[in-house]
């Protein structure tokens, strides 16, 4: 449950993006089957000391390749379908949770997250009724990234909300928390039916449910190749722990891309940027953004956790996507070469930008 290591709309038809989504990874492979660059991409991940890769690739709005390279366990190839727990990529999933439910009129982001939840840690502190939707997608709450960082483990306010960026994964709890209160259902449930039954992705869950096929599930490693225990949630959190696959994952960007379920105004403003971070970037409403230059941005998001390196980049203009999902603590050393082999010269100006 660390903070971003690395951190990252593209507009396809509805009707391409339901063709595209029908087809099997096998399929989508099978299009466009390079043997030799896999084999290749093998071996430098051993080379790397990451045991598994997850890849997936957006092209003209598609899903035009989704694999995971590499070794379950020594000597068994990691299956396409492999489940990862892909840590703070949870975050986007639960901004459009709410981002949809906004889209439908029946959630304001800019309502007091009074009206559904107080944190009895800041029930005292009349800053509490500053909080919003928008204010915590932005990660402008004030909060620490976790209150078990604060030496009495309590939830306080380190700056006044809505007036600077300090990122926290105690933001999103706090709108789980005004979004379960508000309709009456767990997060794990909205998340359901909002958007994993809508975009057919049925191999993605907040939680380990019962049925949970651990031989599915990427085993995180520590550098020296030693194996974490895999955390099995049995309630959602709003911002970590998420499991899916890559082509799970995939879809729901594309899904993010077209502005499936979202108003036009609510789509804008997700883009639009709400406070300065580092470096000149910037957060949206749940995603950082880059500015590639001539009016070209990059949405993005990056996370961290044990035995956990994701991230992904979309590109609104080119219509293009990277997905890169790894379960290894070293996971971000292939970060660079991915975003350059294949996002090309805006990979490597997203590289320059976090180089700084």
């Amino acid at each position: 449950m660390k903070s971003i290591i690395f951190s990252i709309s593209i507009f396809a038809s509805f009707s391409m993006f339901n063709a595209q989504i029908g087809k099997t990874t096998k399929e989508i492979n099978k299009q466009i089957s390079l043997p030799e660059q896999d084999r290749k991409l093998g071996q430098w991940l051993k080379e790397n000391r990451i045991p598994t890769l997850g890849l997936g690739i957006i092209k003209n709005g598609k899903l035009e390749k989704a694999k995971v390279y590499g070794d379950y366990q020594n000597g068994i190839p990691s299956p396409d379908n492999m489940r990862f727990n892909v840590a703070s990529l949870t975050k986007p999933v639960t901004a459009m949770v709410a981002l949809k439910l906004a889209s439908q009129g029946k959630w304001d982001i800019d309502e007091p997250l009074e009206h559904y939840w107080t944190d009895p840690d800041i029930a005292n502190d009349p800053r509490n009724k500053q909080l919003t939707t928008r204010i915590v997608l932005s990660h402008q709450t004030g909060f620490p990234n976790w209150r078990i960082l604060n030496p009495d483990g309590k939830l306080s306010f380190q700056f006044d909300p809505g007036t600077k960026y300090h990122y926290s994964g105690e933001g999103f709890e706090y709108l789980k928390k005004a979004l379960e209160n508000k309709f009456k259902k767990p997060l794990s449930q909205l998340g359901e039916e909002l958007i994993f039954k809508p975009l057919k992705m049925k191999d993605t869950s907040y939680i380990w449910e019962k049925n949970t096929d651990a031989s599915r599930i990427a085993i995180g490693y520590d550098k020296n190749g030693k194996a974490y225990d895999p955390v099995k949630k049995e309630t959602a959190s709003g911002a970590d722990d998420l499991m899916t696959t890559v082509s799970d994952y995939s879809r729901f960007l594309i899904g993010v891309m077209n502005g499936e379920g979202l108003s036009k105004k609510i789509f804008a403003e997700m883009q639009t940027n709400q406070v300065a971070t580092v470096k000149g970037k910037h957060f949206g409403l749940g995603f950082e953004i880059y500015n590639l230059g001539n009016g070209t941005i990059a949405l993005s998001h990056g996370g961290s956790d044990d035995g956990v390196r994701t991230l992904f980049v979309i590109i609104p203009q080119t219509k293009q996507g990277l997905v890169i999902l790894t379960n290894s603590d070293e996971g971000t050393r292939v970060y660079e070469k991915l975003l350059t082999d294949y996002l090309g010269e805006y990979g490597k100006k997203v590289v320059e930008v976090e180089m700084k």
